[in-house]
């Protein structure tokens, strides 16, 4: 393996976890980031139990879950902000080990992971550099990097490019992709707010489903809160901010009562890049795809992209696997993303179109489905659509249907005597998961077995039929087996 780093540019979320994923599996990785200092307002504000699982191997969950709210579920309003349906959540953790939905304050989460990357060996962080250029041969990436400060320009050399540097991101301009639109624009103000004293609120997501005055608001962590408003055509965030507007928003907090921390418009889009990668050249996170928020799926979708990323590239450069290997990153990313966004643009149609008659038919049709235990679970559940079949997923077999494509579940199980986490036991690598009756394997990639019991029977249960079960290093079920 060749001493030059992986290059990572952007110290974001995204950026930052692909750094420490890497360095785990015993890759140096340069980190480059055009802002000299960490942004220091939210942006992302949830995360799910699927993608705590990422920043568990990235090996920060447990320090980034003591800071975070568990979501109670979602509320749906009517303009009058009047309860049309609630769907509660269990605030205990889920299937995958964490709670099924978080509420997060995104630069506790960069600080958290900011700090783990400076402890981390082999893992440079610079900061305050610009990269205006690359090129790339059959073994490396060379990068042209100027320094904000000097203006000193320098080149660096890696072997491999990663461009986690967001929505108007460089690499992907350099790279020659460009984004495709999925849908329309929208434009909503965004709101982030702190109180002195608590709000008196429920603890969840809160949609007002209004064709005029369509909102969103939530509880983040601590005194810190996040409304959002659609603004209207030609409508500035001067006007949104008026008085008589911001009550309506706001409602019923009061807003003399709180202070406004930023006040912003943003520009809510659904869009893919047409290409992830070139050569050696890689996107991931709002670089190659981004979302409207109604499903709080942005940052989760990039923390999914470099877990599954890392892994590959990983196996690539130590000689385990042909480059043929990182096609298939794209080939398995992009309809994941794609679904979610479709998710997220029938969402906000769902809750915001159809005019005042859109209106009336959502309240008389929520009165109904609320009380449907299916409609219910389908609200709350965080689980997102399984990798489609290809080489990597191996849908053979009725086991394989069923299984293949989907991230293994996580419960805690007992190995050597110790309860731990199953992901704990799997370990870095790809693994094995076998049935014989009812006691259970893991294989894992460097051949070692651990006998693992499954307390409350739910890994067992989960099986079904199935002996076998093998496990990609991103925790996706590869296979499964009678």
């Amino acid at each position: 393996m060749s001493d030059a780093p992986v290059i990572v540019v952007g110290a974001g979320p995204v950026g930052l976890t692909a750094a420490l994923l890497l360095a785990r599996r015993g890759l140096d990785v340069l980190v480059l980031e055009r802002h000299r200092t960490p942004y220091p307002l939210p942006r992302a504000v949830h995360l799910d139990d699927e993608v705590f699982r990422v920043l568990q191997a990235a090996g920060v969950a447990d320090a980034v879950a003591a800071w975070t709210r568990p979501m109670a579920g979602l509320r749906l309003l009517d303009g009058d902000h009047r309860v049309l349906a609630e769907f509660r959540r269990d605030p205990s953790s889920g299937a995958h080990g964490w709670p099924q939905g978080v509420l997060v304050h995104q630069p506790d989460l960069e600080e958290e992971l900011a700090s783990a990357a400076e402890s981390t060996p082999g893992i440079t962080v610079a900061r305050g550099v610009e990269v205006t250029g690359l090129s790339q041969d059959g073994d490396g990436v060379d990068v042209t990097v100027v320094d904000r400060d000097s203006g000193a320009e320098r080149s660096v050399r890696g072997v491999a490019l990663l461009g986690c540097d967001g929505a108007n991101s460089t690499v992907r301009s350099l790279l020659g992709a460009s984004m495709r639109e999925l849908g329309p624009a929208d434009r909503w103000l965004v709101l982030d707010v702190r109180a002195a004293d608590e709000l008196p609120v429920w603890p969840g997501a809160h949609h007002v489903c209004d064709s005029r005055y369509p909102a969103t608001f939530m509880p983040v962590t601590g005194d810190r809160y996040r409304w959002e408003g659609r603004l209207r055509p030609g409508e500035t965030v001067a006007a949104a901010m008026a008085p008589e507007r911001l009550r309506r928003l706001l409602a019923p907090v009061d807003p003399t009562s709180v202070q406004i921390v930023r006040a912003v418009e943003y520009t809510f889009r659904a869009q893919v890049a047409d290409r992830w990668r070139g050569g050696r050249v890689l996107l991931a996170g709002d670089a190659a795809h981004l979302s409207p928020p109604f499903i709080g799926q942005g940052l989760g979708l990039g923390l999914r992209d470099v877990h599954q990323l890392a892994w590959k590239l990983a196996d690539v450069l130590a000689g385990r696997a042909e480059g043929s290997l990182l096609d298939s990153y794209q080939a398995e990313r992009e309809p994941h993303a794609r679904a979610l966004i479709r998710v997220a643009q029938l969402l906000g149609r769902l809750m915001t179109g159809g005019g005042r008659t859109g209106d009336v038919v959502r309240h008389r049709v929520l009165a109904v489905v609320r009380r449907m235990p299916a409609v219910a679970r389908l609200a709350t559940d965080s689980r997102t659509p399984p990798l489609r079949r290809g080489p990597l997923v191996e849908r053979r077999g009725r086991a394989g249907r069923r299984l293949a494509g989907t991230l293994v579940p996580q419960p805690e199980v007992l190995a050597g005597g110790r309860r731990c986490r199953l992901d704990d036991v799997l370990g870095l690598g790809a693994a094995e998961l076998h049935r014989d009756g009812g006691s259970l394997t893991v294989r894992r990639a460097d051949g070692t077995t651990v006998p693992v019991e499954d307390p409350a029977g739910s890994l067992t249960a989960w099986m079904r039929g199935a002996t076998t079960v093998c496990i990609r290093p991103d925790r996706i079920v590869r296979s499964a087996r009678r």
